[in-house]
């Protein structure tokens, strides 16, 4: 068992640093809590009979003979006592590892009626253990300790690793997860292969630099990080993986209760490097917006943390043959080409699906940026396809600067549906229009202001200046002599009502140029389904964020179209 130091990269400078020469060899027990029953003795291949967690520690160390020395604590399920120094002293130098032993120690009873022993005396094992580690020759004991709630396991578990933690806790030397710079190691080496010729580490060293010159010359678009030299480091550190990648996932996606920080990020590397190879990916890094999300084995990485059903989302808003970012890439070639939208997308969601629970929710438009882009791409490509997406999107929140995914529907998108649902009923928008035309009619230097008026008779016969303004239904058109607004001019000027008009020269008509009519009717759109929005946002159960801020935001949305329509 084990590997020889020389074959470990990176250890000789640490072994030569500490001028420490590793032993020709290390007897080792490896003891994994869930493997073993506390229940059902285990016959060994050498015909050994093993009880409990001791005497399994000391045939890996050392066989039968090693178990003799034990047997008797063995055979009785009770504390080995000072003989585990003598055991350790014997087997010199000793690895002692130990896994998932709040699952092990959850498993037995309080009084002794297991092979393994009862609850208290195995925690009585645990600090004999610990303290014997401590005091034999050339001893190391390593014992991790479960972080989350779904590790421990109930009451029963909690009790267990309070036990633990107590009988461990008065020799223990903590040592804490490896951060997420030294993780970037970690998983590069489980899932690449060192890089070992020159032609590797001059493309290695050529995309690196193109980066951050990137960073430089484009230095208003991403973090100010990007610019320091550390940041350079840390893209060669995590090479082929960008360090964006890394802190999205131990920053965010490691504060779910069910992901593992390791064990977590190295389950979705696979999955996505697998991906991305069998698709051919010609990505310079593998970044946020490299994910592939339209992977059904990667997208159940992404989902099966989280509480709310978010694939109906991803399908819909991030990354799918129907999704809208691929809809949107299609219809514009500008974005198409570097499939701007969906990368945004990947990226978005990456960064916020995790957070939406917390305060600070989302991911901020200069991390997006940093996300997706990669040298010989404009910022701005991905900064107009963010901009399309919030304007699209069924899911897609924006606050300020920070962007979120969520499986509530947004109110913008509402508001944008309502809004094509009004369109489709042109007499209701003409009548807003109309309405909002005689609120703010001032008279002037005329006689009389007419605002669409429904017959000829409306308009008197005087010898006074009168302005007629036309409705929307009688809109004109620039050097066409046939026009709605002409026809109905016409009729007012030869007609009132079923008499002959005398006084023509004294009318004076404003009719809405076509061109610009269109816009106007979907603006007016716009308003009428924002303020309906306000009339229902009781009904609509809208959360905190969308109740109290979204309204704000509709009212200055219903202030600009105001201004818009007049």
């Amino acid at each position: 068992m084990g590997v020889p130091a020389s074959e470990l990269p990176g250890l000789e400078p640490v072994l030569e640093a500490a001028n420490v020469l590793p032993p020709p060899k290390v007897n080792t027990a490896v003891l994994v809590g869930n493997k073993i029953s506390p229940g059902q003795p285990q016959l060994k291949k050498d015909g050994t009979v093993v009880r409990t967690l001791w005497g399994e520690l000391a045939w890996q160390l050392g066989g039968r003979e090693a178990y003799e020395m034990i047997r008797e604590a063995d055979e009785t399920s009770t504390n080995p006592g000072d003989t585990l120094r003598l055991l350790f002293n014997r087997y010199a130098p000793c690895l002692i590892l130990i896994d998932e032993w709040v699952a092990y120690a959850r498993q037995l009873h309080e009084i002794n009626d297991l092979p393994g022993g009862s609850f208290d005396t195995h925690f009585t094992f645990a600090q004999t253990l610990s303290e014997s580690a401590k005091n034999a020759n050339q001893t190391l004991l390593v014992v991790s300790i479960p972080a989350s709630d779904n590790e421990i396991g109930g009451d029963r578990g909690k009790a267990a690793l309070s036990r633990l933690k107590n009988a461990i806790g008065r020799v223990e030397s903590p040592w804490r997860p490896a951060t997420a710079d030294e993780s970037f190691e970690i998983v590069r080496r489980r899932l690449f292969q060192p890089i070992t010729e020159e032609s590797g580490f001059i493309a290695r060293d050529a995309i690196i630099r193109a980066f951050a010159e990137m960073y430089q010359n484009q230095s208003q678009e991403f973090p100010s990080e990007c610019r320091e030299g550390s940041y350079k480091r840390r893209l060669e550190n995590a090479y082929p993986i960008h360090p964006e990648l890394f802190d999205r996932l131990y920053n965010d996606w490691s504060s779910l209760d069910k992901f593992q920080r390791t064990r977590g990020v190295l389950r979705l590397m696979a999955k996505v490097i697998h991906s991305l190879w069998e698709g051919q990916d010609k990505s310079l890094l593998i970044m946020p917006a490299s994910v592939p999300m339209d992977d059904g084995q990667v997208q159940t990485e992404l989902t099966r943390y989280l509480e709310d059903n978010w694939v109906p989302v991803i399908e819909k808003d991030v990354d799918g043959y129907n999704s809208l970012p691929l809809a949107c890439d299609r219809q514009n070639p500008n974005l198409g080409r570097y499939s701007a939208c969906r990368r945004v997308a990947r990226t978005i969601y990456l960064g916020s699906a995790p957070t939406l629970r917390v305060a600070n929710r989302g991911v901020e438009d200069h991390r997006i940026k940093l996300g997706c882009v990669q040298p010989g791409e404009s910022a701005a490509t991905f900064g107009d396809a963010l901009r399309r997406l919030t304007d699209q999107s069924t899911h897609l929140y924006v606050d300020n600067t920070r962007y979120w995914f969520s499986t509530q529907p947004s109110v913008t998108r509402l508001a944008q549906d309502r809004a094509e649902q009004i369109q489709q009923d042109q007499d209701k928008v003409w009548d807003e229009i109309i309405l909002r035309l005689k609120a703010d009619k001032q008279r002037g230097e005329f006689a009389g202001v007419h605002i669409a008026p429904d017959s000829s008779a409306d308009v008197p016969d005087e010898m006074a200046v009168r302005l007629v303004v036309m409705g929307p239904q009688h809109p004109h058109k620039n050097k066409e002599s046939e026009t709605q607004a002409r026809t109905r001019a016409e009729e007012i000027l030869n007609q009132k009502g079923a008499s002959p008009r005398y006084c023509k020269n004294m009318l004076l008509f404003l009719a809405p140029d076509k061109a610009k009519l269109e816009l106007l009717e979907q603006s007016v759109c716009q308003y009428l389904a924002w303020n309906s929005i306000i009339r229902d946002k009781e009904a609509l159960n809208l959360d905190v964020f969308q109740s109290k801020f979204k309204t704000t935001l509709i009212c200055e949305r219903l202030s600009q179209m105001s201004y818009d329509t007049n």
